[in-house]
């Protein structure tokens, strides 16, 4: 059943792979300067690499738009995904991923009463509106400045082609690389909260996560469909908008890479923080975008956007703007189908108590709520429109409130603990653990709050951009913990 509900993720995967491949050397080989087959065999390699040692970062951000806690939503969200791109890619259309996977999730948020976190979700849609202006800006510097290098030097013909193409496999390569990492979040990173796997190590020298095992088998997919269905978009990106030469089919391919690096770098984002900057958002952006966004800007520094095909420029953005509305469309209809032909447990059912404690744990945090003790919401959507209704509090202070009444069922038991990866924690932090054997806990913050209160190591530390990594890290482990010692509450519990 598990390898039955991972089985959409693949078909996502083989379908990115069989649409984005073209993102990273669809102007290389349809410019004849690269062959398909080397193409294709660089460019799973490093999407591979790039999904596993790169991947996290993005991930991250898809959680936070909407926590798809169950695999049989995991899977249709997935499903609906690829299939609004199996539709575009066969039309012949380079369509965003990254927008299927989004518009997937929150079809599942409207089928199960869960809320879009709205700041997420324009964070998400502004590094989409970032991704092709950055890119057309990166490709203009690029291409005036090959320009000007070409103008000065005295290379042969045939030295000049030899350097094209060994430049356009080498940044491919790039590419590749930066694309497994920055959208393999779109291909597994729903299942990453549902999947019950365990971490492990590999002959003792690396330790491989169970996000890991997941970014390595959605980097294959996502290479099989390279292989086996990507040379018909390769021939819509490469030559049906713009026609590219190898020199500016290289820029094209360079813009991408950088573009894709800065949304998908956590060592860049903590740069930019620790420089009091501010940061690119870590979201899964559209390679397709940035390429299309690289050949505007080349169109425009070249020739002033003459030549530019517009009739294919308003397909291209006429499917950015479709998908994702019909992978919500196809998900939420799945779900329904799921769950009640089939009997498919598609998300697991959370309910929201605004309790005396959490009212006065919120009074700690500064936020100060009159809805009814005791009162119990079936939704997050029922509770936020409660707040709304009742209180004047503003959207932060009733994602607190949401987040704070959340009811769940934590208990710290023995056999539990033995369960544990302690390669993910501290030895501090697994005491902490240890001191709290046999308690149980309503809410997740309690929880906290008792390790907190047993090891200053689950603290997180006050000034928020100076210690943004080490807080992103200790709210990694104590999702882990939280799903680690959850159980299934019963109706009394409830």
């Amino acid at each position: 059943m598990l390898l039955l509900l991972l089985s959409s993720g693949l078909f996502l995967g083989w379908s990115l792979g069989a649409n984005d491949a073209a993102n990273v050397f669809g102007t290389a080989v349809a410019t004849r300067m690269v062959r398909f087959r080397t193409a294709a065999v660089v460019c799973g390699i490093f999407v591979i690499l790039g999904a596993v040692f790169s991947g996290a970062g993005t991930t991250g951000t898809l959680g936070d738009l909407g926590s798809v806690n169950a695999l049989g939503g995991s899977f249709m969200v997935a499903l609906g995904a690829a299939l609004a791109v199996l539709w575009m890619t066969r039309a012949g259309l380079p369509v965003s991923v990254s927008t299927a996977v989004v518009g997937g999730i929150v079809g599942w948020n409207l089928f199960t009463g869960s809320r879009t976190d709205t700041g997420t979700l324009a964070k998400i849609i502004t590094g989409w509106a970032l991704c092709p202006i950055l890119a057309a800006v990166f490709a203009a510097i690029i291409y005036l400045f090959v320009r000007w290098l070409l103008g000065r030097s005295r290379l042969h013909i045939l030295e000049l082609d030899a350097g094209t193409r060994l430049a356009l496999v080498v940044v491919g390569a790039i590419g590749a690389y930066a694309l497994g990492a920055n959208n393999i979040a779109n291909v597994v990173g729903v299942f990453v909260p549902a999947l019950p796997a365990r971490s492990f190590e590999v002959l003792g020298l690396f330790h491989v996560t169970t996000a890991q095992q997941l970014f390595l088998v959605g980097g294959i997919a996502i290479a099989v469909g390279v292989f086996s269905y990507s040379r018909r978009v390769m021939m819509t990106v490469g030559k049906g908008l713009f026609k590219l030469t190898p020199v500016t089919a290289f820029v094209v391919v360079a813009a991408e890479a950088i573009v894709l690096f800065l949304f998908s770098s956590e060592g860049l984002e903590s740069w930019f923080i620790s420089h009091h900057l501010p940061p690119f958002p870590l979201v899964p952006v559209s390679s397709s975008q940035a390429v299309i966004g690289a050949v505007i800007g080349i169109a425009l520094a070249k020739e002033r956007g003459r030549g530019m095909k517009m009739p294919v420029l308003a397909k291209v953005l006429l499917g950015w703007v479709v998908t994702p509305v019909i992978a919500a469309l196809i998900t939420f209809l799945g779900l329904f189908f799921l769950q009640n032909v089939f009997s498919v447990t598609v998300h697991r059912p959370v309910t929201y108590e605004v309790s005396a404690r959490v009212a006065t744990r919120l009074a700690g945090e500064g936020v100060e709520v009159e809805v009814p003790g005791g009162m119990e919401f079936a939704t997050a959507r029922d509770l936020d429109a409660a707040l709304r209704e009742r209180t004047s509090l503003d959207r932060a202070e009733r994602d607190l409130v949401v987040r704070f009444s959340a009811v769940d069922s934590l208990k710290i038991d023995l056999e539990r603990m033995a369960r544990l990866d302690v390669t993910l924690l501290t030895p501090g932090e697994i005491d902490a653990i240890h001191a709290l054997a046999g308690r149980t806990f309503r809410h997740a913050w309690e929880l906290e709050d008792a390790l907190v209160a047993e090891s200053h190591e689950w603290k997180h530390r006050p000034d928020a951009r100076a210690n943004h990594l080490h807080n992103k890290q200790l709210d990694e482990k104590l999702s882990y913990v939280y799903d680690a010692f959850r159980v299934e509450r019963t109706n009394d519990d409830r």
